[in-house]
Parts: structure tokens; sequence; C-alpha cells
């Protein structure tokens, strides 16, 4: 029985080749040996947020060019605009003036009693946008009307820049609370959280054009500020000083 003998060999020391194959396995080694090095640049992905979408990036406030309405509905006086009508109708040309571009609409309902009682009160709504100076910036048209029992008002709009929510509130694309799937089971808020607010908010904006960039700053009060730099020399408090009056609660609105 022969036994071959190997060359006993002293760890860590590779034997001596040469040739083709040895070129082989040094390269194989040096990328080896090169890998943990090289994953030192790598770019790790972090993990997302427990919740990663938020409400003002789903439902975000943009700046659009979109109408301003104004509906009309028939008063009392037949004929005529009361006062808060004028009131309204000034409001909505001021604001045409500040924020509007182009033409204003008058559109005129057609095709039910009401539209018959509002298109009495067309005249009177050109004299009080008259009133308000726009008497020949204005078109006129009629609109029909589809459901004969609302009222039919006379519609004034034009074009603005306005402050909304992008899209729609309301919308439930998932199950909050489904049975058949993992859907909603996330620590994420739902869809349409948060939309309330934003359209709130947007609607509640006078000069949309604040979303954008700051105003610029106005004037100081001189006034105001020589008086506290006169009490900063005096040594006295140059704040503010609110003073409240202590009263009994019994004592509020006459009592005794």
């Amino acid at each position: 029985m022969s036994m071959q003998m190997q060359t006993a060999k002293a760890p860590g020391v590779f034997a001596q080749k040469s040739g083709p194959s040895a070129r082989r396995l040094s390269g194989i080694l040096a990328a080896l040996l090169a890998a943990p090095l090289g994953a030192c640049g790598v770019q790790r992905t972090l993990p997302p947020p427990v919740t990663p979408y938020d409400h003002h990036d789903r439902h975000p406030v943009v700046l659009s060019d979109a109408p301003q309405v104004l509906d009309i509905f028939p008063s009392s006086l037949h004929g005529r605009i009361d006062n808060d009508t004028q009131g309204r109708i000034n409001e909505f040309a001021a604001r045409y003036r500040q924020f509007g571009h182009g033409q204003i609409t008058m559109l005129t309902p057609v095709g039910s009693p009401a539209a018959v009682a509002s298109a009495g009160e067309a005249n009177a709504v050109r004299r009080a946008l008259a009133f308000a100076g726009l008497g020949g910036n204005f078109t006129t048209g009629t609109y029909p009307v589809t459901d004969p029992k609302l009222a039919a008002p006379i519609r004034l709009s034009f074009q603005s820049l306005k402050a909304k929510v992008a899209g729609r509130c309301g919308e439930w694309p998932r199950d909050l609370a489904s049975g058949s799937s993992v859907d909603g089971w996330e620590n994420q808020t739902y869809w349409n959280f948060g939309c309330a607010s934003q359209a709130t908010l947007s609607a509640q904006i006078a000069d949309p054009r604040d979303l954008a960039n700051p105003r610029g700053e106005t004037p100081s009060d001189i006034e105001l500020r020589m008086r506290n730099i006169n009490k900063m020399r005096r040594g006295e408090e140059p704040s503010t000083m609110w003073r409240l009056k202590a009263t009994d609660i019994s004592q509020v609105g006459g009592g005794s």
C-alpha cells in the first residue's frame, strides 16, 4: 500500500506557482481584498420614515389662474340694487382691480321663472358695476337653468390669481380598515388627511402672492421709535405696559 506524500506548507504561505492560473488567482485575491475598501464609498439608502407622506406634499396649495365668481340674487327692490348687494359688487370690483385681468363677464339666466326675475335686474347690475368704476369693462351673455326649482342668479366673473388646493378633497383611494389585505395597517396618515385644512387656508389668503414671497418692508414709525429711545435714555422700560384692573366676576354685567 503506497501513500502519496504531500508537502506541508506553513499557514498563510501560498505555494509559488507560475503561468496563467497563477495570474488569475492573483487577480481574484486582489479583487477580494479591495471589496471591503470600496464599500466605504457606497451611498446607503436610509429606510423610509414612519409617516412618509405629509399632507402638505399630498395636498399642496398652489397659485393658479382661476375665475372669481359673484352671484347676484334678486332682491325685494324690483329693478334696483339694495345696499348689501352694492357693497358686494364694490368689493368684487376692488378685487378685480387688484388681481383681475381681462374683462368681467355677466351671465344672465334663461329658461325658468326665477330666470325671468333675475333678468329684470340685469340693468340694475350694469348700473352698479358702472358706479363701482367698471362700466365699460365687461361682456354679457346667458346660461341655461338646469333645475327650475333652484335660484337663478346673475353671475359675474373674471380671471385672477387664486390660491387653491391642487387636487380634490374627499377622495378615499384606500380602505382604512381592510380585512382582506394589509392595506391601512401601516402607521401612515390616510390620503384625505389634511386636505380640508389646506383648502380652508387657501380660501383665507387675502393676497395669494404672499404664499410665493414676502411683502416689502414699510417705513418705520419715527414717532414711536423716538419715544422708545427717549425712554431708554431716561432709564425707563420702553416696552408697552399693560395695566389690568381686577374685577369680581359677580360685578360683570352690572350684577351686585
